[in-house]
């Protein structure tokens, strides 16, 4: 007997509808999976074996071949452990067919017959819509998670023999069904604040200006100024995510599998901070069943690198195709996948090895060709792809003693979303969301700057030696200066400011 039954894989961070046909007939006891499944999927025939006795049926004593279509896409997971499970079934008349017709099934499988929890809920049940399917049936774990997809239903059940009983219609189960909004007030809060940082006040109106435009940042400072702290407060002062940012930050951490269960949609900005000993696979994605990288993971959110000297050298330059497309291609022999990696780099590094280049206080002990060696290790086209490098010297006793409180994360984000707004309206269809987006045609366009400018801009490049690159970055760094203060044009003073932020092309004293 032959049975049909609906599930799905995920390729990149989408999903699609695979059809897992299975076949039972007279001969030797057999069991064969075909259709390009990976190990997991190859050992699915003993988790099923097992989980269909001890749910109280019997096993067919039968040749059972198992089709995974289409079968020129390899199988990975352990998804299909419920569809097989299913399928057998049905094909030996204990589930009506046509009950399966409508929905797709996905989860994995212990030997007493419970159902567990899979990856890429989410991405599956985009699929299972656009395949015109009545419903997803998974975990109660995933349940939530496939209720984000309107127009579906999302069945979340407990084990093998509840969901037979569902689907001979014995037993109702209710969709899940969630309220969106909810998630996005639960995670409305934060007991981070920009006010917190004592001193450091051009160091925040930088942090102002990469917000409000998508620009990149390098701190440079000694040990205990205040980087990281700085760098963790980001996230505060970016705008609030809408429903299609939250869609696409929660597809890439259901596929990862670093999705909480708790809340199951990602509704604030993503910050990821890896260690500096991190490898490339671990940062850009990949792996020998590829998985989105820290990159991916800081979607739509920051990605923080600490030490940024510290960390291998190939390790950072695979960062330059994120940086510059805003995504990630891992390509193997089989495949090629393609990640979203739309972040806000915040870099941060010490001024020369022991630290204190520079310090008034305290001595450094460095050679000059140790400084040279030291930063030779972040690459020149790296360091262009920055927009902004920024100072961040020690804070004085005074700053610290005082009880003066600068401004809240609150009062700096009401200027950064109007900022957004702006850009918002000036690229609207053009599938660009920050000034730091901006290619040359649009530069050309939104970035005219006159006569003045023009003197202060030549003068820059002379003595500073900027690259073409460096030559955008800092107009579309004035570009949003400009927008924060609600100008059209492009003043003398936005550039001067951008230059300011040049400050390894000056040169670090």
């Amino acid at each position: 007997m032959l049975s049909k039954v609906f599930s799905s894989a995920v390729l990149g961070i989408d999903a699609y509808l695979v059809e897992v046909e299975v076949d039972t007939s007279h001969g030797l006891p057999f069991f064969s999976t075909v259709g390009l499944p990976d190990n997991a999927v190859k050992e699915s025939k003993d988790r099923v074996r097992a989980a269909i006795k001890n749910s109280g049926y019997d096993f067919p004593a039968k040749h059972i071949t198992v089709n995974l279509a289409p079968a020129n896409v390899k199988k990975e997971g352990t998804t299909f452990d419920l569809p097989v499970s299913l399928g057998i079934l049905s094909a030996e008349g204990i589930i009506k067919k046509e009950a399966l017709a409508d929905y797709m099934i996905l989860g994995e499988l212990s030997l007493d017959g419970r159902v567990k929890p899979i990856r890429g809920a989410l991405p599956m049940a985009v699929a299972a819509k656009r395949a015109g399917l009545k419903g997803v049936i998974l975990s109660r774990e995933n349940a939530e998670e496939a209720a984000l997809v309107d127009g579906i239903e999302s069945i979340g059940i407990k084990n093998l023999s509840q969901l037979v009983e569902f689907l001979n219609g014995r037993l109702e189960i209710q969709p899940c069904r969630i309220d969106v909004k909810e998630y996005f007030k639960a995670d409305g809060e934060t007991h981070l604040d920009l006010n917190e940082v004592k001193g450091q006040e051009h160091v925040k109106r930088a942090m102002e200006v990469a917000a409000a435009g998508g620009h990149n940042v390098l701190m440079i400072g000694p040990p205990g100024s205040g980087k990281t702290m700085l760098a963790r407060r980001m996230p505060t002062i970016l705008a609030d995510m809408d429903m299609e940012e939250a869609i696409e930050a929660t597809k890439v951490h259901s596929i990862a599998g670093v999705l909480d269960r708790k809340q199951v949609l990602v509704t604030i900005r993503p910050f990821r901070s890896p260690h500096h000993t991190i490898s490339d696979a671990g940062l850009i994605g990949g792996g020998h069943i590829p998985r989105p990288g820290e990159v991916s993971l800081a979607h739509n959110g920051v990605l923080f690198l600490d030490e940024l000297p510290e960390f291998k050298k190939n390790v950072l330059e695979v960062l330059r195709q994120p940086l510059e497309d805003g995504h990630v291609t891992i390509s193997r022999a089989a495949m090629s996948l393609t990640y979203p990696s739309r972040f806000i780099l915040i870099a941060a590094m010490n001024p020369c090895p022991c630290g204190f280049l520079g310090d008034l206080h305290k001595e450094c002990r460095c050679t000059p060709m140790q400084i040279q060696k030291y930063r030779a290790k972040i690459s020149g086209p790296l360091l262009d792809r920055i927009d902004i490098h920024c100072d961040v010297p020690a804070v004085r006793f005074k700053e610290l003693s005082g009880d003066t409180k600068g401004e809240s994360s609150r009062d700096i984000k009401t200027r950064v979303d109007k900022a957004r707004r702006l850009q918002s309206e000036r690229f609207k269809g053009k599938k660009i969301y920050f000034n730091s987006q901006m290619t040359s045609h649009y530069i050309k366009k939104f970035c005219e700057i006159d006569e003045d400018g023009k003197r202060l801009l030549e003068m820059a490049i002379d003595r500073l030696g900027l690259s073409a690159r460096a030559y955008t970055r800092v107009l579309k760094v004035a570009r949003t200066i400009a927008d924060l203060e609600g100008e059209e044009n492009i003043k003398p003073q936005h550039l001067s400011e951008a230059i300011q932020y040049r400050s390894l092309d000056r040169g670090m004293v």
